[in-house]
């Protein structure tokens, strides 16, 4: 078998907010329970386990690859619900995108803190 990542554990004040923040965003299923988490699902059988914690959680970065479209779907879904944003990860270019690679990208905030970033090219990859 491969090395594959399965799952990820995120650190939360509320899982149910948290989790539906990034499914909505994402276009994603409904979050579903396991255990104590709750679960939100991607396309390559990786999912990302909202785990509900009562103490400082320490800041993370998720990047999701994603298409064109859904660029445009979740970007449009960005800015109609008033999300601040940046094109860079030290947020200092607000309310823009990123165009590295020769496609697109985009930072955000997750209710906690993490900084979550969607990008239609890998870094890397030319452009």
């Amino acid at each position: 078998m491969a090395v594959q990542l399965n799952h990820t554990i995120v650190w939360c004040r509320d899982k149910a907010t948290s989790a539906a923040f990034l499914a909505e965003l994402l276009g994603r299923p409904e979050p579903k329970p396991f255990g104590p988490f709750l679960v939100v699902e991607l396309d390559n059988a990786v999912s990302l386990d909202f785990y509900e914690v009562a103490r400082d959680i320490a800041r993370q970065h998720y990047a999701f690859l994603i298409s064109e479209e859904e660029f445009d779907a979740i970007y449009g879904r960005i800015r109609e619900r008033g999300v601040a944003h940046w094109a860079d990860p030290g947020q200092s270019e607000p309310n823009t995108i990123n165009r590295h690679d020769g496609g697109r990208g985009v930072y955000f905030e997750d209710p906690n803190g993490h900084l979550l970033e969607v990008i239609t090219r890998p870094y890397g990859s030319g452009g």
